[in-house]
């Protein structure tokens, strides 16, 4: 019976692949695949296959078998999705279920792991999402501090033995940089001794753990972590660095303002402002130097806006001001007044001088209808508005549309049903001020032989490893030696052993790889995370 089952998929695919690369001149008539859809079902109840069978059942519940209608590559795709999603897991089906990860969203905890052992990092990687978090992993200990600060993450496992920097070093740069942040931080390594420990506990560490790692315990251990983090993450309402208000504190206060609205008819005005490149001052000058503008914008703006106002970190160089009472206009212009202030303020890094603007966007509730979240949006799209008009302005949109951004996405993988199912994933996702502008590829000589690939705008590449001609680490290599390399975050797409790939392409700049068969569901928020960081 189970060869039966795998010669009907095989054929399945055969014939899905055949129509998915359909040149787009090209049709396929609703008979056709009225039939092709009623021999799947007829077989799929003979095998016994009912989820087989309920697919073809629905999607042959959408087609009329007398109808004269035809279907283009791009239409035929959206009608069977739901089939070629379900031929590619019952593929991997007994790949899959020796490891299932469990479905996850892009706000799952983020775990960041530093170690040279590959082995190790595959492994603790593996262990760790199967538990539902998300896990990013670095062999190289600069690399991986830059992207500690970028990421921040709500746990961090360091090894000591480091190639460049040991794990001590480069904990104390984090502690030394970061020590405002609650952030678990989990010592591994094959040294036990009792100088060892010590030594990581003074630099910072949370937690030492010895190799060879008992697993049932390093879970054990790294729930409690996590646990600790989010107490403490809903308890604090003071942001650690900048001493004003957080996030939590702005999402408890901000329905009170919409009440005492609606009761007393006094409008108000919500303003969300955002530091100008402030990634910029982070490379050039540290991410302690970061924290310094950080934590002097805030006090700044905390010493020159009224009592009543509500000044809120929102998250990064993120802020939102709530002003009680004020009209729109009046908000504007008392934002205007800071941005001028500030602007010509004077910071100091090793006898160099630069300064920082910042951008606003400002939304006010006159209207009983409005929601939190509807004003919350017209803020944050005044926010892009004037950082689309040239930064170091303040924006309002409340009464006009604005034009989305477009970020390129370019998806290589020789397997046509890949390529379709991240395609589609691709296009279900949504983001308020960008557009992804999707192209696939087949090989990566195509992409690279593109216009598109030499582009100097943000580019977000998901590339398959293992591609016949040239596979994807050649790709990689190219992409990363490139004029535009800082330009492109690379999602690697590996086969389940390829160990040494994996190295390679994280040593080559590879931001994350997901290994094949890979859970769609938990594909989706990997993406989601990447594409949000380059927004």
């Amino acid at each position: 019976m189970e060869k039966y089952k795998n010669y009907l998929y095989e054929n399945i695919k055969k014939q899905l692949s055949s129509w998915l690369e359909l040149d787009e001149t090209k049709t396929v008539t609703t008979k056709e695949v009225y039939r092709f859809l009623h021999s799947i079902k007829g077989t799929g109840g003979t095998l016994q296959l009912c989820g087989l069978m309920l697919i073809t059942e629905n999607l042959l519940a959408k087609l009329d078998e007398d109808s004269d209608e035809v279907w283009q590559q791009e239409k035929l795709k959206n009608l069977l999705f739901d089939l070629i999603e379900h031929t590619y897991e019952y593929e991997h089906f007994a790949e899959m279920e020796i490891k299932e990860k469990p479905a996850r969203d892009s706000q799952a905890p983020l775990i960041q792991i530093i170690d040279d052992d590959i082995s190790m990092l595959i492994l603790l990687k593996d262990i760790l999402e199967e538990k539902g978090w998300m896990v990013i992993t670095n062999a190289d200990p600069i690399k991986a501090t830059k992207q500690y600060f970028e990421m921040q993450p709500d746990c961090l496992i360091l090894d000591i033995q480091l190639p460049t920097k040991d794990g001590y070093q480069v904990l104390q740069d984090i502690h030394l940089h970061n020590e405002k942040y609650f952030i678990p931080k989990i010592m591994i390594s094959i040294q036990n001794d009792k100088h060892s420990r010590i030594k990581a506990y003074k630099m910072g560490a949370d937690d030492f753990i010895s190799k060879p790692i008992d697993i049932e315990e390093f879970i054990v251990k790294i729930e409690r972590h996590i646990q600790r983090k989010r107490i403490f993450d809903q308890s604090v309402l003071i942001d650690e660095l900048t001493q004003v208000y957080n996030r939590r504190f702005l999402e408890d206060a901000m329905p009170r303002y919409f009440q005492d609205f609606k009761r007393s008819g006094h409008l108000f005005s919500i303003s969300i402002i955002d530091l100008d490149h402030f990634k910029k001052v982070n490379d050039s000058y540290g991410h302690a130097m970061g924290d310094v503008v950080l934590m002097e914008f805030a006090q700044f703006i905390k010493n020159n806006i009224r009592s009543s106002d509500l000044i809120c970190r929102y998250g990064g160089e993120e802020f939102v001001i709530i002003f009680p009472r004020t009209t729109n206009a009046e908000a504007k212009n008392k934002l205007w007044e800071l941005i001028k202030v500030f602007s010509a303020k004077r910071f100091t890094y090793e006898n160099q001088y630069f300064s920082v603007s910042f951008s606003a966007g400002v939304y006010t509730v006159n209207d009983r209808s409005i929601t939190p979240k509807e004003a919350f949006e017209g803020a944050d799209s005044s926010l892009y508005e004037a950082k689309r008009s040239g930064r170091g302005r303040v924006e309002s949109i409340q009464k006009t549309s604005f034009k989305k951004k477009c970020l390129n996405v370019s998806v290589i993988d020789d397997d046509i049903i890949i390529r379709t199912i991240l395609t589609k994933t691709l296009q279900s996702m949504d983001f308020p001020h960008y557009d992804l502008n999707i192209a696939v590829y087949e090989d990566g000589c195509s992409f690279l032989n593109s216009n598109r690939s030499k582009e100097n705008s943000s580019h977000f590449l998901i590339l398959d490893g293992i591609m016949p001609t040239m596979d994807g680490i050649e790709v990689l290599k190219e992409v990363k030696n490139g004029k535009n390399a800082d330009c492109f975050t690379v999602l690697m797409l590996t086969g389940r052993k390829s160990s040494e790939d994996i190295a390679t392409a994280l040593k080559m700049g590879a931001d994350d790889y997901v290994t094949k068969p890979f859970n769609i569901v938990d594909l989706q928020a990997r993406m989601e995370r990447l594409l949000k960081k380059m927004m």
